[in-house]
């Protein structure tokens, strides 16, 4: 990994970016790599956008991504999906739940989000990852589901996934938060 990895995750306050920020970190500095990382909370305790930019490789400089460079875009939300797409570098790759979180202040979803990520970026993979949390047994490990969707887009092993989250989830949802990154993962691959 001589070249510096390029990883955008954004989402809604209280969909776990963070923590799956930190797990990719943690997965990254566990093989010796250089990791930079860089948040906006904004509003996030009230459901406004947050994002979180990490990258890894022999030596990184900087923790920000400039807009067009990031390899994998992962979006835990549709609308901020298409919102930060424009983060992504030619050839990257899009990741998005599927889910509707409705903005505060607006009375319903927009129409037109699904069109507008596949506009532009027509291979996005748009993936219900709130249901194969519902079906891993806990609608909150929606986060984790979307780190085994983008895990078979970087160049580590489930073995050094799985440390990483047994590292970092409370002891007793390591079960529940392991069967979602394995319904991710499988999700994830095309």
């Amino acid at each position: 990994m001589d070249k510096v990895t390029n990883v955008f995750i954004s989402g809604v306050g209280g969909q776990g970016i963070l923590l799956a920020s930190e797990v990719l970190s943690e997965v990254a500095l566990a093989r010796g790599l250089d990791v930079k990382k860089s948040e906006v909370h904004g509003m996030a305790q009230r459901g406004g956008s947050v994002v979180s930019h990490v990258r890894f490789g022999e030596k990184v400089y900087s923790p920000v991504i400039a807009e067009r460079e990031a390899d994998l875009l992962v979006s835990f939300e549709k609308m901020e999906g298409l919102r930060w797409i424009h983060f992504l570098a030619p050839g990257g790759t899009v990741i998005v739940n599927s889910q509707e979180i409705v903005p505060s202040g607006m009375e319903a979803y927009p129409d037109g989000m699904d069109e507008g990520i596949r506009e532009r970026q027509p291979d996005a993979l748009l993936l219900d990852a709130l249901g194969l949390a519902r079906e891993a047994g806990n609608a909150r490990s929606v986060n984790v589901v979307m780190l085994g969707a983008f895990s078979n887009y970087l160049e580590f092993s489930e073995d050094e996934w799985t440390k990483a989250i047994e590292a970092r989830v409370p002891p007793k949802t390591i079960d529940v938060n392991l069967k979602a990154f394995r319904l991710g993962r499988e999700a994830g691959r095309r």
